[in-house]
């Protein structure tokens, strides 16, 4: 394997291992915190499925040339909560922990993004 792409590989498992890490802290406190009454279901249903999304990453992060093609997936799943957490922050709608969350899951989009690039140019 050439030193480049034995180095995005290593770039890429770290981000999603880092992602993977914040993300488990993140969603799992979601089941300790007071959901809001009328929308308690779909509030214990996102953290569920967000932290079913943590083991893909660490799924990717073991092999991350044979599961490139799924980091734009992972580019997706960060910025389908960013944006709309960052808009609603905007706007005076949403407390500035949501707004941190927002723009924490911003910023590793932005990594995803960079590693789904890396791999895609070391691929053969």
């Amino acid at each position: 394997m050439p030193d480049g792409a034995a180095k995005a590989e290593r770039f890429t498992a770290r981000v999603l291992i880092g992602a993977a890490l914040y993300g488990v802290i993140g969603s799992a406190s979601l089941y300790f915190t007071d959901a809001p009454d009328p929308h308690r279901l779909l509030y214990f249903a996102f953290a569920g499925i967000a932290l079913v999304f943590q083991g893909v990453f660490v799924v990717i992060a073991r092999d991350p040339r044979r599961f490139a093609p799924l980091l734009g997936l992972c580019v997706f799943e960060k910025i389908s909560f960013a944006i709309p957490a960052l808009a609603f922050f905007a706007q005076g709608q949403a407390p500035l922990s949501m707004g941190l969350g927002g723009a924490m899951d911003m910023l590793l989009a932005v990594l995803f993004a960079i590693c789904w690039r890396k791999m895609l140019q070391t691929t053969p």
